[in-house]
């Protein structure tokens, strides 16, 4: 991270809501760059070094769930969804286009600052690939992960996941044959308590499928014990 704590992009055509976020993360140590459309925060970001995305979904010319698709075809910074739509479905489109968390308007933007901080330290564990003992080295029946430099290969073929997909993994892998229901595996990974996130687990998990198994609906790695959750075999 070149500047401070890091670089935090904030897309959103709100001036008001961008310069209220703008203040409190400067305030707490952050450089903040700030966009007003979709394409604007795409011209941003190739040319900063940006550690995390704030990205409001309703902006013009370009919306946030499209901005969050492109980055995602080159990036694993973490990217949080900021928007007035509250919805089940809205959170999963987001989360489904590869961010990995969602905060709806109106919000206390402390809160804002709190999840910021939190994929922030995932993301800097995961891009300096922590230093665990040898049982940091998983291998499996076609699934093999490595934490001391945070790769994973699937029927042999190295796969790219964020952060928070590799955590994931690693808490099912590292726990072979052990069922785990969508709020364990919420409390594990987030580190927060579960308020009704299955649907924000379950999109998660058909991410990693779709990049982990050769039929994703037809999954051989992360098997589901219906009625109960996830689990992957010895």
């Amino acid at each position: 991270m070149d500047n401070g704590k890091g670089n935090i992009l904030v897309a959103d055509d709100d001036h008001e809501i961008a310069d209220l976020v703008e203040i409190h993360l400067v305030s707490d140590g952050y450089r903040v760059f700030k966009a007003n459309n979709g394409k604007e925060a795409l011209e941003i970001l190739k040319k900063e070094k940006i550690d995390l995305a704030v990205l409001d979904i309703m902006m013009p010319e370009m919306d946030g769930n499209e901005v969050c698709e492109k980055i995602r075809e080159t990036s694993t910074i973490p990217i949080i969804m900021l928007s007035a739509k509250g919805s089940e479905l809205d959170k999963i489109t987001g989360l489904r286009n590869g961010a990995d968390d969602y905060v709806t308007k109106p919000f206390n933007t402390l809160e804002l600052v709190a999840r910021v901080k939190s994929q922030l330290r995932r993301y800097q564990n995961f891009s300096n690939g922590a230093t665990v003992s040898q049982s940091g080295l998983i291998q499996l029946e076609n699934l093999m992960i490595d934490k001391t430099t945070h790769t994973v290969k699937a029927y042999d073929k190295p796969v790219k996941l964020t952060p928070l997909e590799f955590e994931i993994l690693y808490l099912l892998a590292s726990h072979p044959g052990q069922v785990f229901s969508t709020d364990d595996i919420f409390v594990n990974v987030w580190k927060e308590k579960s308020f009704e996130m299955s649907n924000t687990v379950m999109v998660h998990i058909r991410r990693i499928r779709e990049k982990i198994e050769v039929e994703p609906r037809n999954a051989q790695i992360i098997k589901t014990v219906w009625g109960v959750g996830y689990k992957i075999e010895a």
